[in-house]
This record gives structure tokens, sequence and C-alpha cells, in this order.
């Protein structure tokens, strides 16, 4: 298995892997799974910000993919990305995942970003909780019924990892 940065040829599988979540879980709170169309304009989106978007490759098929993204739009949370990892439900268990977020850590350090977010969509996803926890996420808030999915309210966790120095040294522009 390879990570790489995505590729415009990868949309099909992105688009498909993203559809089965849309339909069939909590992961993300679309309703509706967006088009190919959309799906390539927000990675060029994500991609122009200097953001990694990156999937996992074996043997010619996507298996999983992952980026970043501004964790909020105000200036003074710059520094701040939040990280979002899919995987295609027959790949699961093939540490994809993890050679996926491993590659977002590393690639979010070079940027000189200083903290990563991962929101998850419900408590009772046990795979993503333990993932992000195994490479040294920290929980740090449940917000409870926030979001509403597939008939029911839905928790969402808050973990948070620090990048590079942290928040112990000012950011390297300064401001």
């Amino acid at each position: 298995m390879q990570v790489r940065a995505a590729r415009d040829g990868d949309i099909q599988a992105i688009t498909a892997i993203y559809a089965a979540e849309v339909r069939g879980h909590v992961n993300t709170c679309e309703y509706e799974p967006p088009d190919e169309a959309e799906m390539v304009r927000r990675m060029r989106e994500l991609r122009s910000a200097g953001h990694p978007y990156l999937v996992a490759e074996q043997d010619g098929r996507v298996l999983g993919y992952a980026y970043t993204s501004a964790f909020r739009g105000r200036a003074g949370y710059r520094f701040t990305v939040e990280d979002s990892v899919y995987v295609a439900a027959d790949a699961r268990g093939r540490g994809i995942g993890a050679a996926l977020l491993r590659a977002l850590l590393e690639a979010s350090e070079r940027r000189g970003m200083r903290q990563m977010m991962a929101v998850v969509g419900d408590p009772a996803n046990a795979a993503s909780i333990r993932l992000h926890e195994r490479f040294g996420f920290r929980r740090m808030a449940v917000l409870p019924g926030i979001a509403w999915k597939h008939g029911r309210w839905l928790d969402t966790v808050f973990l948070q990892r620090p990048l590079g120095d942290g928040s112990g040294t000012e950011p390297v522009d300064g401001t």
C-alpha cells in the first residue's frame, strides 16, 4: 500500500467512499452525497489553501483518503487544522486509516501547524476514537445532541493533538 497525494483521477473512488459514509453512517452530517464535480471542487479548494489531501492506494485501487481543513475560519486559528479520514468499508482493519493519519500528521507539521483536531460524529465510532488516541490525540469534549441524522440525535467527540512545538512557542510568522 502506498499513501500519496490525491489526483483528480482519484475522484470516482473518493466520491464512492464518501457516499457510503453519508448514506450509511454518522461520520459526516451531510444527508445527500455530493457528486464527483463537487468532490473535485472541495479537493481543489483544500489543496489550493495548502492542505494535504491524500489517498491510500494498493494495486491501483484507492482504499481510503484523508485531508486536513481549517479548524475555524478566523486568523487566530490558522495554526490549527481538523483531520478527516475515510476508508472503504471492505478495507477497514488493515492499517489504512493509520497510514493516512500518520501522513497527515507529518504533512501538517511540515506546514508549521501546531494543533490538530479530530471531530468524531458519534462516541459509538470507537474505531475512529481509538485510531486518534493511538496517535496521541486526547479527548477534549463530548458535545451532546448537537447533530441529527438517521432519526437520532448525535453526540460529537472532540479530540486534540499538538503538532511540532504545539502551543509551547510562538508560531513561525510571529503574529
